[in-house]
């Protein structure tokens, strides 16, 4: 079977079944193992359950406080770690008065050891209160239960169901604690089922129009969501609500009265599209906007939905005459150069035919931190024969494949990027994104000049690596001398100590 085990993980043998190598004569339900907890030896790149929930579902809400309900340790880390921009435009006409709100500020309850032993319920109620009085303009309140607060069973959905009661304010606890799940892909399925059970169907929208559609799973990275609005507003189509970036509490809540919803991204809020399905009976579409091609075809599928395929067409023709030749250039440049993808999930499939068809670029490796089987399915369809496609690579892993493979350039997150640099391969970063948006037709035009820049940049001809070839009783014998100097020195040591 084509599963590979790399020289690094010699130790680890289960690590095998985590990486597949392509193989068309292979069968179709042969994929790499996923969605389990990560192998004990791995230094894992994972995020938790709670960076799901707060990192990525509600991060992009602009008109609510986050209370992480924490030591200091965890309210840090869900502060400002995306590039989520948001527009302070409410929908019933007023502004959210401080610019950029949902990345500015983030509260927390400070746990200190005895709020562990004796609860931290009290401590919460406080951090809520204070933390709606200092910002009177929100619309609600999220809270958030960490690894501490799940392990000594603080019951956040009294106090959430209280509070709201007492402030007139919907209050939301998500308990999605970090242990809770393998990958924080548990914490999207939580975000989704709270949002949904708690919001979705309890208020009305100023107005609905029959061009009402939910953009679900796009959170505005760097301006994405405003390219896709820019799109659907010249289509004709409304843009109700926004799941959740760029996105107002009181639009999650009127979810329901949408004609359409599509889902951006599929990994992490397919679930809450399925409930509304379920329960109110609004179909959803699964779309995908990154690469020329893609975004084409699927503007031109939601505009069928509404009989507005001329508007379009028309919208289609003149963005492809505006970037083309300009691909053209970068596709020159960049034809035959070999790229690793490494994302969290859906990105691994959504690039490598674009990276292709419109780039002349080679996928030689792909890498995902919390795909399930519906993923890695989609991915082994779409890469070419002999990618390396690997679950949950750890760093050492890492190492090896650029060692290996000799990628000219690796798309993925920021823990990763400067591991590469220091190995002397550029990388761009695919999540928060160098110069983005990287959505639809300018988008990924912005995307190819940053590929184009990182890998002509004159500072990879300046890097200077020398290697050191040391035979094994070589090492043996300066260790060995190692261990004699700090024999000599400790009593050295000793007898300057007791002059002193």
């Amino acid at each position: 079977m084509p599963y590979k085990l790399f020289e690094v993980d010699k130790e680890i043998p289960d690590r095998k079944k985590h990486t597949y190598v392509k193989d068309s004569a292979d069968p179709t339900e042969e994929i790499p193992k996923c969605n389990t907890t990560t192998i004990p030896g791995c230094m894992t790149e994972r995020g938790c359950a709670f960076a799901g929930v707060k990192g990525v579902i509600t991060g992009a809400v602009k008109d609510v406080i986050h209370v992480v309900h924490s030591p200091v340790g965890c309210t840090t880390y869900g502060c400002g770690s995306k590039r989520y921009p948001t527009s302070p435009d409410l929908p019933n006409g007023d502004k959210v008065p401080i610019d950029q709100f949902n990345l500015k500020y983030i509260m927390g309850t400070d746990l200190k050891e005895s709020d562990v032993v004796f609860g931290g319920m009290k401590k919460l109620r406080q951090s809520v209160l204070e933390a709606a009085k200092e910002f009177p303009f929100v619309n609600a309140i999220y809270t958030y239960a960490t690894c501490t607060t799940g392990l000594i069973g603080d019951d956040m959905d009294a106090v959430a169901k209280e509070l709201s009661e007492e402030i007139g304010k919907d209050v939301i606890a998500f308990n999605a604690p970090g242990f809770s799940g393998p990958t924080q892909s548990k914490g999207h399925h939580v975000g989704n089922l709270t949002l949904f059970n708690k919001l979705v169907g309890t208020k009305e929208p100023p107005e609905t129009t029959p061009y009402d559609i939910n953009l679900i799973g796009e959170y505005n990275i760097d301006g994405d969501l405003w390219v896709l609005k820019k799109y659907f507003d010249e289509i004709g189509i409304n843009l109700l609500s926004k799941f959740t970036g760029d996105c107002s509490h009181d639009e999650i809540c009127w979810m329901h009265r949408a004609k359409l919803s599509l889902v951006r991204c599929q990994r992490s809020a397919t679930y809450i599209a399925d409930l509304i399905e379920e329960k109110y009976g609004i179909p959803y579409i699964k779309v995908d906007f990154f690469g020329p091609k893609y975004c084409a075809e699927n503007l031109m599928t939601v505009a069928k939905h509404f009989g507005l395929e001329e508007n379009a067409a028309k919208l289609i023709k003149r963005e492809m005459a505006e970037i083309q030749p300009k691909l053209d250039f970068y596709k020159e440049k960049l034809r035959g150069k070999t790229v690793w993808v490494f994302s969290g999930g859906p990105k691994n499939w959504h690039l490598p035919e674009p990276l292709k068809e419109h780039l002349g670029m080679e996928t030689v490796a792909v890498s995902t931190m919390f795909e399930h089987e519906d993923g890695y399915e989609k991915i082994k369809e779409r890469v070419g024969e002999g990618t390396v496609i690997l679950d949950d690579p750890n760093s050492l892993e890492l190492e090896e494949i650029i060692e290996v493979y000799k990628p000219d350039i690796i798309l993925s997150g920021i823990k990763e990027k400067y591991i590469a640099h220091k190995l002397g391969v550029p990388c761009v970063l695919i999540h928060s994104y160098e110069n983005g948006p990287y959505m639809g037709f300018e988008g990924f035009l912005n995307l190819a000049q940053d590929i184009y820049a990182s890998i002509y940049s004159p500072v990879w001809n300046m890097l200077e690596f020398e290697e050191i070839d040391i035979k094994e009783e070589e090492l043996g014998a300066e260790i060995e001398g190692m261990k004699q100097d700090t024999e000599i020195n400790v009593p050295e040591k000793e007898k300057q100590k007791e002059a002193l």
